[in-house]
């Protein structure tokens, strides 16, 4: 039986693993855990890098016959110590993630984990198919959402600063938008295939998971 764990951002990631990725990885024989990771005020979000690090290594060594990987955002996640400095060096801000997401890897080190990091953020897998916010939405919210998605090449293109980034244009477009609520449903929504097909770094996760079938 292959085993592997998610840790995940927050409640909105952890739904999104348990309502779209363990039926999918079921069927290929793989059953996924999803964890929250802990903060110091609860359950959920990034405050640290310290923090998830060392949950991370704890349960790598705890379970070393099952893997471990991420399902957290490349926005706002805590760059800047100085383990992942080497991102600092790309400009490029796909790039600049998937070397964030290298330096993670290399960081942690454990022959069982996997680094992933959503590129910029949860919300960008939304824009995957804007009409599946009509069943939420009104028509002018779902034309604005779709603007949003044809100014960028892909989903993981749209960027990450705090005036745009994925989640904070939801915010401002989606009169009511409530994060923990509305993101699995609409992922749902949209479904995984058409999630896989328009974000391709996000899709590379996967495959990577999905190979882990048959080893030990």
């Amino acid at each position: 039986m292959t085993r592997a764990y998610i840790f995940c951002e927050g409640q909105t990631e952890e739904a999104f693993v348990r309502e779209l990725l363990v039926p999918h990885f079921e069927a290929l024989g793989i059953w996924i855990s999803p964890i929250v990771v802990k903060t110091g005020r609860g359950r959920g979000g990034i405050t640290s890098y310290d923090k998830i690090r060392r949950q991370i290594d704890l349960l790598c060594k705890k379970d070393p016959s099952a893997h471990v990987t991420t399902l957290m955002d490349y926005y706002a996640f805590p760059e800047e110590d100085k383990r992942l400095t080497p991102v600092r060096q790309e400009t490029d801000p796909i790039q600049r993630a998937l070397a964030l997401t290298e330096a993670f890897q290399k960081d942690i080190g454990r022959t069982n984990f996997i680094a992933n990091l959503v590129v910029h953020e949860y919300e960008g897998l939304l824009f995957s198919a804007p009409d599946a916010f009509e069943s939420w939405f009104d028509e002018q919210t779902v034309h604005k959402v779709s603007k949003v998605r044809e100014s960028f090449p892909s989903p993981e293109h749209i960027n990450d600063n705090r005036q745009s980034a994925p989640s904070k244009r939801l915010l401002q477009i989606c009169g009511g938008y409530a994060k923990a609520w509305h993101g699995p449903l609409i992922a749902l929504d949209i479904g995984l295939d058409t999630i896989r097909r328009e974000c391709p770094i996000f899709n590379a996760w996967l495959v990577k998971l999905e190979e882990l079938t048959g080893r030990p």
